[in-house]
């Protein structure tokens, strides 16, 4: 390279990353091996970060995809906050419900009664929670509304005390061998009193239809039954268990917690899905962590390439370094050159990995169909992960949090190299010249 004396010194023709020192940088960056450039170890920097940081960003929009996913199938099912004690089986109970769904943020609040018995149907016996719920809360509800399977809901509902008609989790209709339009029977441990004790009670009814939650768990658990026949049936005339509230950000219960309690009044117990689920969702967020740290960590040695590609550069320079000192350039003008070749060799990794994430968890799901044909091989089964395919969920927050963190390394990396070259002694650079 060759350096053309301006008519005034450097130091005092230039502001700080102005015009000369951005495009010095950029010409460092386009210049070939034979003119001392590292055009190649910049591509390798660039790659490496990029790379390193498509798989930081896909990862953990995988793992955000899972985390909602299960969330949502968890949730859609139990509901958000839930209000127990005295007072929901006091009089006024109707008007607390409609206080709660009047709160901003309150999407629903259902009345329900749970207990515990044992369905036979022709293949075996298995022990099962009733769900006693209204039939407009039932129709309403997400298992229902979106995972009915087989039958409907025609006729649930209908008759004295709701009916005989029950809903029944797809995995426990596969173990007991019913379908829609057959019979189970049921059988509650609290039967009536005999004069050799409590007898179980023991009723017929007929399937209605065939749900899945997508969780099996609650699949081969669960009934829907309608509140009033589940209230005669359990011994629980005009009682109910507790009021499940949903709400439309499951991440953001806290803060309208203390809002369900002062609408339900004294004696109302308030506990939300955190509260049941906190050791199994925190063993998921600190797998998150762990998974974000480990990546982060890759993210920094990627970024390392910048050193050995500046040092280099450095080496090479020397000679124009030291000219460009002799001519009035400033420590502080060095220094920020070679920052802007680390910094921007950082970006454009960053950038393209960015970039090649997001189009990557935005077409997941036709990526994963061409792996499936290509291999041959289903890579991601319905029948096991109960989805249809891998899920990915951006995070914005996190992908600057990513792109913040490995801009910072770059330029990390990049101080001292550019320390070197800032430092650089003009007389010892031109002494074998």
């Amino acid at each position: 390279m060759t350096v053309t004396a301006p008519s005034t010194p450097l130091a005092a023709s230039s502001r700080p990353f102005g015009f000369w020192e951005r495009s010095l940088a950029m010409r460092y960056l386009r210049a070939r091996r034979s003119s001392g450039g590292v055009t190649l170890i910049a591509v390798i920097a660039v790659i490496g970060i990029a790379l390193t940081v498509f798989g930081l960003v896909a990862i953990m929009s995988v793992m955000n995809g899972f985390r909602s996913n299960l969330l949502n199938q968890m949730l859609g099912f139990s509901g958000h906050v839930y209000v127990q004690g005295p007072a929901i089986n006091a009089p006024g109970r109707d008007a607390m419900i409609a206080r709660i769904r009047a709160i901003p943020g309150v999407v629903e609040a259902v009345a329900l009664t749970d207990s515990q018995g044992v369905a036979a149907g022709p293949q075996q016996l298995s022990g099962v929670v009733v769900r006693g719920m209204r039939p407009a809360d039932v129709a309403a509800a997400k298992p229902v509304r979106e995972g009915l399977k087989a039958g409907s809901l025609k006729g649930f509902g209908e008759g004295e005390y709701g009916g005989d008609m029950v809903l029944v989790g797809q995995k426990l209709a596969e173990t007991l061998g019913v379908k829609p339009g057959e019979e189970i029977s049921l059988i509650s441990p609290d039967g009536g009193a005999t004069a050799f004790g409590s007898a179980p009670k023991r009723k017929s009814y007929t399937v209605g239809g065939v749900f899945s939650v997508g969780v099996s768990d609650f699949d081969k658990l669960f009934i829907y039954m309608p509140l009033e026949q589940s209230q005669l049936f359990f011994g629980k005339e005009g009682r109910i268990d507790q009021i499940e509230v949903r709400v439309d950000d499951a991440d953001g219960v806290g803060r309208l917690r203390e809002a369900v309690a002062n609408a339900a009044g004294p004696g109302a117990l308030i506990s939300d899905w955190r509260d049941g689920n906190r050791a199994y969702f925190t063993a998921l967020q600190v797998e998150r962590t762990a998974m974000r740290l480990i990546l982060m960590i890759v993210v920094a040695i990627a970024a390392l390439n910048i050193i050995s590609g500046l040092v280099m550069l450095v080496k090479n320079k020397g000679r124009d370094i030291a000219i460009l000192r002799t001519m009035g350039a400033g420590r502080g003008a060095i220094l920020r050159i070679f920052l802007m070749v680390g910094a921007t060799l950082g970006a454009t990794g960053t950038a393209i990995g960015i970039g090649a994430a997001l189009l990557f968890c935005t077409f997941i799901e036709p990526i994963q169909q061409f792996i499936n044909w290509a291999s041959g091989v289903n890579t991601f089964s319905a029948d096991v992960y109960q989805l249809s395919h891998i899920p990915a969920k951006i995070d914005w927050p996190e992908v600057l949090v990513i792109v913040v963190f490995s801009l910072v390394m770059s330029v990390l990396w990049t101080l001292p190299p550019a320390l070197r070259a800032s430092r650089l002694d003009p007389v010892e650079a031109l002494r074998y010249e």
